[in-house]
């Protein structure tokens, strides 16, 4: 049941039942002494914002140092093994233990790193990768960018390599959508992997039902919607359907210290059915662009579930790296239309994608949630304002990009509303639950803790009753 632990922030963690439980946890020790629960529910209480005291703290002004700390070095949100894994380890662990467990990051990092570079290298020595460079670099520049921002954030690498091959280096869309697909099959597949491995904090109810409506969203954007869409639509259509998800995350955002939660709160079968549609949904706009089913989850978690975007963005790499080998096993095996352009692409970008998806994706994890939202608005605001420079615009296109744009708003406005009537009506069924229930699985625990703390003490007994030499009259404490 809940309880608060005060921050001084203001800001608290809080347990109880069902799937989006909490429990204060440490986070990684390698970074900075910021308590993990500041990122598991952030808000003010009625008492704290009455506090004169609280009122004078808050309004200190945070040194250049307490700024990077809060901001930029919060610390992960780790899995609840991970985090009993680095309390357990002891200074004498054997060096591959401290290894494993303590570098995690590092390790992490280096396993897929290592993994497509020998595949790369023996490729570009067999296949003299090298001719393409000269021509091509400019795309390999881009996603050092590119490779990061997908590892750190909710848009994939796909969000910045689709608006910037097509609009400023004037690539086909066809060709822009499959070298996404294909690029992210490689670096969001490592940053995976990276994520996997350090044991972050993932929203596994979204991860299972988005990637099972993206599989079919993908196979029937690629097959029937894609081809019927004209080069200037799904740029503009891109960027302008992103930028009012954007615009209405900052304004949900404008609340500094508003509630959210780690995981979805009491799954239930319509939030499975809402996941599934989701994924639908995004795995059509992956099938034009070759980023969506990521950007999608994450809107929905953040503005209808409200949950937490340090726990939302990891799960949305997770999810596009699985819609991106699908969508590129269709292309490739069942169309057969992947063009030899988005191939030479993908020789001049593997080796640096599958370094800079995984070493963003562990600097993201260290980010507050307000410096991964304002990264989502830069983008969005800079694609946006790109396409309406760089594209020839009609009075038709003008019309259908304002109205995609007031539609966005209209749509992502309804959702954040839903959003906070389903997040009141949580608490208002967590106020309404008897003290005595409160108490009761309180002092449950309690007692729980205290039988395994006997239990262990009774198992030394009787282990030291099989030594040689004990006696039944010697006292059991000398024995211990």
């Amino acid at each position: 049941m809940e309880q608060k632990v005060n921050t001084e922030n203001g800001e608290v963690a809080t347990d109880f039942p069902g799937d989006g439980s909490y429990n204060q946890r440490p986070h990684s020790p390698t970074f900075g002494h910021v308590q993990w629960s500041t990122f598991a529910i952030e808000y003010q209480t009625p008492t704290e914002q009455n506090d004169s005291g609280v009122n004078a703290k808050v309004k200190e002004r945070r040194t250049p140092i307490e700024w990077i700390n809060k901001y930029f070095l919060e610390g992960q949100a780790l899995t609840t093994t991970q985090t009993q894994a680095l309390e357990k380890l002891g200074p004498n662990a054997p060096w591959h233990e401290r290894l494993i467990v303590k570098h995690r990051r590092l390790v992490g990092v280096a396993i897929p790193f290592i993994f497509f570079q020998v595949i790369w290298w023996s490729s570009a020595f067999k296949y003299n990768f090298w001719r393409y460079f000269p021509d091509k670099f400019y795309i390999s520049i881009t996603m050092i960018f590119g490779s990061m921002i997908a590892g750190m954030t909710s848009e994939g690498g796909g969000a910045v390599a689709f608006p910037v091959m097509t609009l400023a280096f004037g690539i086909v869309p066809a060709v822009a959508r499959d070298f996404s697909l294909m690029i992210q099959s490689c670096g969001m597949t490592a940053a995976a992997f990276t994520i996997f491995w350090m044991r972050v904090q993932l929203e596994w109810h979204s991860i299972i039902f988005c990637s099972l409506g993206g599989i079919v969203g993908m196979a029937i954007g690629l097959e029937f919607i894609d081809p019927s869409l004209t080069p200037p639509q799904k740029k503009i259509g891109f960027v302008c359907v992103w930028f009012s998800f954007a615009f209405a995350l900052f304004l949900l955002n404008l609340y500094h210290k508003r509630k959210t939660y780690k995981t979805i709160p009491n799954f239930k079968l319509w939030k499975m059915i809402v996941l599934v549609l989701t994924g639908f949904l995004g795995g059509i706009f992956s099938a034009v662009a070759g980023s969506g089913v990521d950007i999608c989850s994450f809107s929905i978690l953040t503005l209808l579930f409200r949950v937490s975007e340090k726990t939302a963005t990891p799960t949305s790499v997770v999810l596009m790296a699985g819609n991106t080998v699908v969508g590129f096993y269709w292309r490739q095996v069942i169309q057969q239309a992947v063009s030899v352009d988005a191939y030479e692409y993908l020789a001049v970008c593997v080796p640096i994608v599958v370094l800079g998806a995984p070493l963003g994706s562990v600097i993201g994890t260290h980010f507050h949630r307000q410096v991964l939202a304002g990264l989502i608005y830069v983008l969005d605001t800079v694609a946006l304002v790109s396409a309406y420079a760089i594209v020839p615009l009609t009075k038709a296109l003008i019309g259908a990009s304002v109205g995609i744009i007031a539609f966005g708003f209209i749509f992502f406005g309804l959702i954040t509303y839903a959003g906070q009537k389903i997040m009141e009506r949580i608490e208002e069924e967590k106020e309404q639950l008897p003290q005595t229930q409160v108490n009761g699985e309180a002092e449950g625990k309690e007692n729980r803790d205290q039988n395994n703390k006997q239990q262990e003490e009774t198992r030394d007994i009787d282990l030291g009753q099989r030594n040689v030499g004990f006696s039944s009259t010697t006292d059991v404490s000398s024995q211990l």
